[in-house]
């Protein structure tokens, strides 16, 4: 059967650790992709959703964009969908002329369920031919009344069991009639299955001993009185049009195509990597590998070549810019977009593409943009999920990210959902500053993002609380998870910004050798706890604090 083609998938997708701003971006500007005609265009996230994500997909019931763990390559990128394959109950002589008609290589085979069985190759269908009719050993072919029906183009003058396949040594009866009965009589009967011409003393004993069938070749006719007894006996009678050599030759290609399929071939997943089927594939037949669902159902086939073509998996990157925050496995893949509004990166591309970069508090304020410079309408319920990315990513307008195009495009978007800013703000950030129950490895992982500066690779996440006394009282929990984030990665330090929402300040927790917190010149509150008077914004306040100590840092 045939499977339709699968167009390419465009995933837009922003940054590791992804916050509402980011999940936001690109759940809006897939919608707005889609809007233009843009087909398979999916919206993605790079990890687990924050708590204040959750709770803005969740009130405006927007899907969460896909979880993307890595975009590390993989047979779901370079698969064929488009494939033909055979039915387990069809003739081998049918199947070998799919595989010829379609100049195909292998020749996937599948249950009634769409599962794979087996795949059909020529090596195979060579090896097992040629064991099957080796002439110190008795032809004996698998098939069915209805296949070599089928096969062989017969008249069918009495049919039983047609539809069992059985095991049936062939019988060509060409010697006199005495000669016959000793071969018959060699063979168990009611398997046998009997070519002969118009010779009726063959004819008759092969009848009265009770063959399975009974082939008559070149169009010959059985006498009426022979066909009743047939009909008593219970033997299958077919009138075959070709002689009895070409009959004979056919005969072989009516058993079932699993008899000849490779049943050792085994399938790929679409999960898969291009690293472990690459030596798979290499000594596949034909270069070719079936390619399998987790519950079995065949959706296509990858060969060798594949590999070597574009993937069918494009990028749209948001609210991020940076090699170090990109999903891992991104350089495999073409990217067409970069929308951001943050500091420019290491990224860089082969081919010119379309780089929107802004000085905004949110990346959503350029998809909002976006919109309205492209005349499309937003929908309600993504023009409430866009408010609420910025919103977010500028605490409720009040960040020193913030900007006019901010306010403007958050009172666009308050006037189409009649959403109230100020309130849905609060919610937001009450969604957000939750800290209770919730363990130091997913706050610090939530926002967490990398960076590289001076030859030196450092971490800084950001968690926003209403009431910083419950994270003071928790500060050994949070030293020690940052200092097993430093040590993973082989950062000179790892930080936690804590943004008190409501004093508009934050607290910054520090993990690093004692001699560059010995470089940290800004007030101590306590022992690796330094205080940010002012300071709400991680790219435009404290990185450039960052960059100041990692310079001192390297003058002493």
């Amino acid at each position: 059967m045939d499977r339709q083609i699968g167009e390419k998938r465009i995933y837009v997708i922003g940054h590791r650790n992804p916050d509402a701003d980011s999940v936001v971006s690109a759940a809006a500007y897939a919608a707005l992709k889609q809007a233009k005609g843009v087909k398979n265009c999916v919206p993605a996230r790079a990890g687990k959703p924050t708590p204040q994500t959750e709770y803005i997909f969740n009130r405006f019931k927007v899907p969460l964009p896909e979880f993307l763990s890595d975009l590390i390559p993989k047979v779901a990128y370079y698969f064929n969908p488009v494939v033909r394959t055979v039915s387990t109950a069809i003739s081998l002589h049918e199947a070998m002329e799919v595989l010829e008609k379609n100049s195909l290589r292998v020749l996937p085979v599948v249950d009634d369920d769409g599962k794979y069985h087996s795949l059909l190759h020529y090596s195979s269908f060579a090896q097992k031919v040629l064991k099957m009719i080796n002439p110190q050993q008795k032809t004996v072919i698998p098939t069915s009344i209805d296949l070599l029906s089928s096969v062989l183009h017969t008249q069918a003058l009495t049919v039983f069991n047609e539809h069992e396949v059985r095991k049936s040594p062939i019988i060509i009866a060409a010697s006199d009639i005495a000669s016959f009965q000793e071969h018959l009589q060699a063979h168990t009967t009611e398997n046998s299955v009997v070519i002969t011409g118009d010779r009726q003393d063959i004819q008759r004993m092969s009848i009265e001993s009770g063959v399975r069938a009974m082939i008559i070749t070149n169009g010959n006719v059985l006498d009426r009185e022979l066909r009743v007894l047939a009909e008593e006996k219970g033997v299958s009678v077919l009138i075959s049009p070709y002689d009895t050599a070409s009959t004979s030759l056919l005969i072989i290609y009516s058993m079932p195509v699993t008899c000849m399929s490779n049943t050792e071939v085994q399938p790929v997943k679409i999960s898969d990597t291009v690293r472990r089927v690459a030596p798979l594939l290499s000594i596949a037949p034909g270069k070719s590998l079936p390619v399998v669902t987790d519950d079995g159902v065949l959706i296509g086939v990858i060969s060798e070549s594949d590999l070597y073509r574009e993937p069918n998996t494009e990028v749209i990157m948001v609210d991020h810019n940076e090699a170090s925050q990109a999903v891992e496995g991104l350089e495999n893949f073409k990217i067409l977009e970069i929308i951001d509004h943050h500091r420019l990166g290491t990224i860089s591309t082969r081919y010119p593409i379309t780089f929107i970069n802004k000085p905004v508090g949110a990346t959503s304020t350029i998809i909002t943009n976006l919109y309205q410079e492209q005349h499309i309408p937003i929908q309600q319920n993504i023009a409430a999920i866009l408010l609420c990315g910025i919103l977010a990513d500028t605490l409720v307008l009040q960040s020193s990210t913030t900007t006019k195009e901010d306010f403007i495009a958050a009172e666009y978007l308050s006037n189409i959902t009649n959403l109230e800013i100020d309130a849905l703000g609060r919610e937001l950030l009450t969604a957000a500053s939750s800290i209770t129950g919730r363990n130091a490895h997913d706050l610090i992982q939530q926002d967490m993002k990398d960076y590289e500066e001076d030859g030196e690779t450092f971490t800084v996440s950001q968690i926003e609380v209403e009431d910083p006394h419950e994270f003071l009282s928790r500060k050994d929990e949070f030293i020690s998870e940052l200092e097993k984030t430093r040590n993973r990665g082989g950062q000179l330090f790892s930080t936690l910004m804590v943004t008190d929402i409501t004093e508009l300040s934050s607290l910054m927790l520090v993990a690093a050798d004692p001699s560059f917190l010995q470089s940290i010149s800004l007030p101590r509150q306590e022992d690796s706890v330094f205080v940010l008077r002012n300071v709400v914004s991680r790219k435009k306040q404290l990185m450039p604090l960052l960059s100041e100590i990692l310079e001192a840092y390297h003058q002493t």
